[in-house]
């Protein structure tokens, strides 16, 4: 009994001792850094990662670990091995490594929550991070339960992040990226923004898409890194960067920085074409002349958002609103461009002919390459078809003037429309411009899924004044040499891999009418060879002839444009116009006859023949009827030099221009069904 109560009064004691036996352990461990749970941690670190994981230099002596108040690690070497198919030395090597978890935060990472690092800190790092071509990356850690590939590791989120220095190396083949990037991290990302000594500096250079790129980026403050639902402050960072040949400078703010979400600021992009920073982001842009462009950049989600106030692209001057999305499948582009002007030879690549370089330029690396074959007119420049499948689009275009780069045509005032670019095809529909007093609307389409781009075009024309769209600049205050209303309709297709290519394979029809019309009367005389009827006109000067009917209708096989009918019917003469043009082999072989309704004292009349290529077109006469002429005319010349005039004079044959003139009149009012039946779309 009495041991019983000695026991009894002793036990407090012994717990109180206890206890203090325990924290006096504890703080032993404590202060001694838990030596014997390194190797334990270490093999269950290898164990979860499937991946070799090495604490200290080998011995282990160099590494602490603290347990009280959270988990908190001290090594002097971490090193994370790379996966068995990568050479790289290793996925991770840091030294002067600190680290601190709570143990809130290991509890809801083990729970499937992304894990949140309280402190971070290391005084050098090395990072040899890899991809390959089918998929496989050296961040993707464990082993796979079926034969799906692993899912990569999420980022976790950051308390704080110190790197005294770090060097990070990234291949990536299905981006084509191999880049090297240099980076110095100091402060907390609890501070603010403007307090001093805070700032994160990045450095990468290296080749993405076989081009060279090279970036450094400063910001006044850490970024925090994937602050979860935390609400960050943006701190102010400012870019620099050289992609490929071009050259981007940011100046703004961010508060993310593993996907930089919000990320919002101005930027300047200037470069010698458009399509040399689609080439190295992955954005599919026209290949057009050097360029510069200002605007605001905003990043929101996995979206860029970008307002371009003011684009110079040659002589061209544009604005836009745009949106890309790359985590789409394949990335997606819209928004609207419009602008003030737009100039025709600024975008003169796109369709296979080479911008204007400017002196600049020469030895810059910009590489001028010859857009038509020696002695040809038509541009022969490949298509970048596979650009064409390397994203989505969907773009308005209101345009206040687009120049046709012709001192002789007048501009598009304005030019709308709806371009499309989905799974390599792209379209333009809508489309509405207006010249010269006049309407084009209709169609357009390119192909690009297969090796040859198939292009087609439905185009209707209604009320263009000719003697404004066609510049005729005439001295004395003469009449133009053609006025009226032209209206008409193409409908044509072709393939190719260039716009010579696409021309030269050519079907379909065109036609086309003039209206309430005059010509220019010495036109009409000198193509009648009328030597009398043009000197008259010449010495009392010219006027323009009524035009009671004009029209073309062409059909177009295997790039071959042939007459159906070509006819012009004036109160003076009728012209008819047979022949073909070849767009595949650039050549001309066109006939002209005119046929007058009135007298000549002195007309040679002999058919007009247009032969040769594009290039070097040749006028001539048919020395058949002119021989005759000239022959007979010799041969009276002997007998009385008076005689020698007659074979000249042409009575003229009005019942064979009227019969002309009536099947003119004929053509013209058979209009085409599906003209009448065509609505006019409405201007949006």
């Amino acid at each position: 009994m009495k041991f019983r109560q000695a026991v009894w009064r002793r036990w407090p004691a012994a717990l109180v001792a206890g206890l203090l036996a325990l924290a006096a352990a504890l703080a032993a461990f404590e202060g001694l850094g838990w030596p014997f749970l390194i190797a334990p941690l270490q093999a269950l670190a290898s164990e979860q990662l499937a991946r070799r994981v090495s604490l200290g230099a080998g011995s282990g002596a160099d590494v602490r670990l603290r347990l009280l108040g959270g988990l908190s690690l001290h090594t002097g070497h971490l090193e994370i091995a790379a996966p068995a198919w990568s050479s790289a030395p290793h996925l991770l090597s840091a030294r002067g490594v600190e680290i601190e978890l709570g143990y809130a935060d290991l509890w809801r990472a083990y729970r499937g929550q992304r894990l949140r690092i309280q402190h971070l800190r290391a005084g050098t790092l090395d990072a040899q991070l890899e991809r390959l071509a089918d998929g496989r990356a050296s961040w993707q850690f464990g082993r796979p339960a079926t034969s799906a590939p692993l899912e990569p590791l999420p980022l976790p989120q950051w308390g704080a992040l110190q790197v005294g220095s770090g060097r990070v190396q990234y291949r990536d083949a299905p981006l084509a990226i191999d880049v090297q990037a240099r980076l110095s991290l100091q402060g907390d990302a609890a501070h603010s923004a403007g307090e001093p000594g805070q700032r994160m500096k990045l450095s990468i250079t290296g080749v993405v898409r076989k081009l060279p790129v090279q970036i450094d980026a400063v910001a006044y403050g850490v970024l925090p890194w994937a602050a979860g639902d935390v609400p960050s402050e943006p701190v102010p960072v400012m870019v620099q960067a050289r992609l490929g040949r071009a050259q981007l400078r940011f100046q703004g703010t961010a508060t993310e920085a593993t996907r930089l979400d919000g990320l919002l600021g101005g930027f300047r992009l200037t470069g010698p074409s458009l399509a040399a920073v689609g080439d190295v982001i992955g954005v599919t842009l026209p290949t057009t002349a050097a360029f510069h462009m200002d605007g605001l950049l905003r990043m929101q989600g996995d979206t860029w958002h970008t307002v371009v106030t003011d684009a110079s692209i040659g002589s061209s001057r544009l604005t836009g609103a745009f949106a890309y999305e790359p985590a789409r499948s394949p990335p997606l582009l819209s928004g609207h461009l419009g602008g003030a002007r737009l100039m025709l030879v600024d975008l003169g690549p796109v369709v296979g002919t080479t911008a204007i370089v400017p002196a600049s330029a020469v030895g810059s690396g910009l590489e001028v390459k010859p857009s038509k074959a020696a002695g040809k007119v038509l541009p022969d420049r490949p298509f970048d078809l596979p650009s064409l499948r390397a994203m989505d689009a969907n773009v308005l275009i209101d345009i206040a003037t687009v120049d046709l780069n012709s001192v002789y045509l007048e501009p598009l005032q304005p030019l709308r429309g709806h371009l499309r670019l989905t799974g390599g095809v792209l379209s333009v529909r809508e489309l509405d411009a207006r010249t010269a007093q006049g309407r084009l609307q209709g169609e357009l389409g390119l192909d690009g899924r297969n090796a040859l781009a198939l292009w087609t075009t439905k185009l209707r024309w209604d009320g263009v004044r000719l003697e404004r769209w066609i510049r005729q600049n005439r001295d004395n205050a003469a009449p133009p040499f053609v006025s009226g209303s032209l209206s008409g309709q193409a409908t044509l297709a072709g393939q190719g891999r260039s716009t010579a290519e696409i021309l030269g394979t050519l079907k379909g029809q065109v036609r086309t009418e003039l209206r309430g019309g005059s010509i220019s009367h010495l036109v009409i005389e000198a193509a009648g060879l009328d030597i009398a009827q043009s000197l008259g006109v010449m010495i009392k000067g010219d006027d323009a002839l009524p035009v009671s009917c004009a029209v073309a209708d062409l059909a177009a096989e295997r790039g071959v444009l042939r007459t159906r009918v070509m006819v012009l019917d004036t109160s003076d003469s009728t012209v008819w116009i047979d022949g073909s043009l070849s767009m595949a082999s650039e050549q001309l072989d066109l006939r002209a006859v005119v046929s007058p309704k009135d007298k000549s004292p002195l007309a040679l009349r002999s058919p007009l023949r247009v032969r040769g290529s594009f290039a070097n077109p040749r006028l001539s006469l048919e020395k058949g009827t002119i021989g005759a002429k000239l022959g007979a005319s010799v041969l009276l010349g002997l007998i009385n030099p008076l005689a020698a005039l007659l074979p000249l004079i042409d009575l003229g044959n009005a019942e064979e221009a009227g019969r002309g003139a009536t099947g003119c009149q004929g053509l013209v009012q058979r209009k085409p069904a599906a003209r009448a039946a065509a609505p006019a779309s409405a201007p949006r």
